[in-house]
């Protein structure tokens, strides 16, 4: 009853004629009920909005499995991050006007928080934009560029190989805007670590080596994959000799009129700022406001307002937590010696260790495929939701390929036309124990980034923009959480494996340490390296290339035990409340299947998840 409606019939000083008269005005006259807004119609807005996003990004469209400005890439400088931002920000005050968010479902709800997040977070990124380094080894668009050129840009008619012809002569305009934009950065006084720009000249040269642009029998990677694509089109009936021909020429004027001058002129002034750089930096710090940059990095790859204090020592306390773990498998095996000792042992045996060879190469993809395709198998018994995308293993490009480098996962289509990568770096396979090698392939596909990415991509319950959403505490927290979660599975029946899986897991608890103690107590490469040294048995050549990747993208390496633990602590938390209730499937299904979220935000969806199981039995 109407709390208001209560009281009048209550009230015994109203004569009955008033009361009368009041009870007519109050059911007459009450005001309608709140208006509660269908998901379909938000929804709806949420996607329009996000293709008017989608479209300013030609190179993400193509990263989706679209056609659209297909021939084009990015703008990438800094008056376009600024349109961006005004658009994102006039849309939020857009959602705010057309949408109570009192009047959403709880699902709603999210999506328009997400929404605000994305831009809150964009425009912090955009105030701090001078200290992220424009040109580092992880991945720079330099390199990015040509590997979406060979892997993504599909070639099916003759239209497509047109387009990546305009592509190419593009790519050229991309790389200088990005050049001006490290000089302005080199201007304001923020340069990377040395080691940076060396790697970047590197790889840099070896786009620009080979035919087309020099003599011999060597072709250079865009020129080897154009020569295919435009082979397959003749092949397959769909252009004829001549085109082809026509498309070879083009190409080879693409590449030597704009691809090739843009990346010698890059590599040129990377060359002249190499005397201006440290030979042994510290971290962000050392840069003008570098801890507020610092904070923000940590707040953006772990969607959480811990201290880098805070996280330091969550660090040390797992590294002593996952040590114990260690030394038990240690003596499970029987090795005599102390935990330095075995590191030795298992990071320099020959069995741990395939051939530097062809064969060795291809002895571990083929290993990795079969416990991913063995755990696959177990899947459904752990997940109501599953992914319908295919994943392959594949040796990373030979243009960007790095001795120890760590392994990674390169996203599929949402409609599966192509299936999710597994790329692994195999240069050095003395970087590459297999001791790691099935807790890293679990890690990557499935239950991994390959099951959380594809399920992301192909819900249909929530607006196109969650699906292509990636936090990076939420994704690599789960990926490493599925790591032990393999060993439910019957994962690692080799306990030197197990160890490996340790290794993996000490890996991410080491990194909370020496990314902190990198960019907020003042420590340099060595100190980190040796910290690192000192508590696992990861090669050199592996920490040498994690210490340098944490040196130049400062902050994300802390998002994977971050957020392992979280998922660990709702697990918990979920069987704790619903006891013997509890079911795995359902827990891993409400984690997955909202999308890539944040931390705080998986917190308050597991939880209203507890609450609906418990009123439902």
């Amino acid at each position: 009853m109407p709390s208001n409606l209560k009281y009048l019939l209550m009230n015994r000083f109203l004569s009955p004629l008033a009361l009368l008269f009041s009870l007519f005005f109050l059911i007459g006259c009450s005001e309608p009920e709140e208006k509660v807004i269908p998901d379909s119609e938000i929804n709806a807005w949420f996607d329009a909005e996000y293709e008017e996003l989608l479209q300013m990004s030609p190179l993400q469209l193509t990263t989706q499995g679209r056609k659209d400005r297909y021939g084009e890439i990015d703008d990438m400088s800094e008056p376009a991050e600024d349109k961006r931002l005004a658009w994102m920000e006039a849309s939020v005050k857009e959602m705010k006007e057309k949408f109570d968010s009192s009047a959403l479902s709880p699902e709603a709800k999210i999506s328009y928080d997400l929404w605000e997040y994305q831009y809150e977070m964009e425009k912090r990124d955009v105030e701090f934009r001078r200290k992220n380094y424009v040109f580092n080894q992880m991945g720079g668009i330099h390199t990015m560029i040509p590997n979406m050129l060979i892997n993504f840009h599909k070639v099916e008619e003759p239209a497509d190989m047109t387009a990546l012809v305009s592509r190419i002569n593009e790519s050229g305009r991309a790389i200088s805007q990005l050049l001006e934009r490290a000089k302005l950065q080199t201007a304001a006084g923020i340069r990377p670590p040395k080691f940076a720009y060396e790697y970047v000249i590197q790889q840099s040269n070896s786009l620009i080596k080979g035919q087309p642009f020099t003599e011999g029998k060597e072709s250079a990677p865009l020129w080897t994959d154009a020569l295919s694509k435009i082979e397959k089109l003749e092949k397959d009936g769909k252009i004829t000799a001549e085109q082809a021909e026509e498309f070879r020429g083009n190409t080879k004027e693409a590449l030597l009129t704009n691809f090739k001058p843009a990346y010698e002129e890059l590599i040129a002034w990377l060359e002249s700022e190499l005397p201006n750089l440290e030979e042994k930096p510290t971290g962000v710090s050392r840069h003008e406001n570098g801890a507020a940059f610092y904070a923000h990095k940590l707040k953006t790859s772990t969607t959480t307002d811990l201290s880098a204090e805070e996280i330091h020592q969550i660090g040390l306390d797992e590294v002593k937590r996952i040590q114990q773990e260690m030394l038990a498998i240690k003596d499970q095996v029987g090795f005599e010696g102390d935990l330095q000792a075995f590191f030795k042992f298992v990071n320099s045996d020959p069995q741990f260790f395939f051939p530097n060879t062809d064969e060795g190469r291809q002895a571990y993809l083929d290993e990795s495929t079969k416990y991913l395709n063995d755990i696959k198998a177990k899947l459904p018994q752990y997940f109501g939701l599953l992914p319908k995308a295919d994943l392959v293993v594949k040796r990373v490009e030979a243009f960007r390929e790095q001795d120890g480098a760590p392994q990674h996962y390169s996203q599929g289509t949402p409609d599966g036309s192509r299936p999710g990568t597994y790329y692994v770096h195999l240069s050095d396979m003395k970087a590459m124990p297999k001791s790691t090698m099935e807790g890293v392939a679990y890690h990557e596909g499935n239950p991994g980034h390959h099951m959380q990415v594809s399920i992301a991509q192909e819900l249909e319950s929530v607006p196109k923009f969650r699906t292509q959403l990636g936090f990076n505490a939420y994704s690599e927290g789960w990926a490493l959480y599925s790591e032990i979660l393999a060993k439910e599975m019957g994962g690692y029946q080799n306990p030197y494996y197990d160890f490996g899986r340790l290794v993996n897991e000490i890996w991410r608890a080491i990194r909370l340490v020496v990314d902190t103690g990198i960019h907020a107590k003042g420590w340099t490469e060595a100190d980190a390296i040796k910290y690192f040294t000192d508590n696992s048995s990861i090669s050199q050549g592996a920490i040498q290339a994690e210490v340098r990747r944490y040196m130049v993208i400062p902050g994300q390496a802390t998002g994977y035990k971050i957020g392992m633990l979280k998922i660990q602590e709702l697990r918990k938390l979920a069987e704790t409340e619903l006891g013997e209730n509890f079911d795995l499937r359902k827990f891993h299904d409400v984690v997955l299947g909202g999308g890539a979220l944040p931390l705080e935000i998986l917190e308050k969806e597991v939880k209203r998840w507890i609450e609906n199981e418990k009123k439902a039995g």
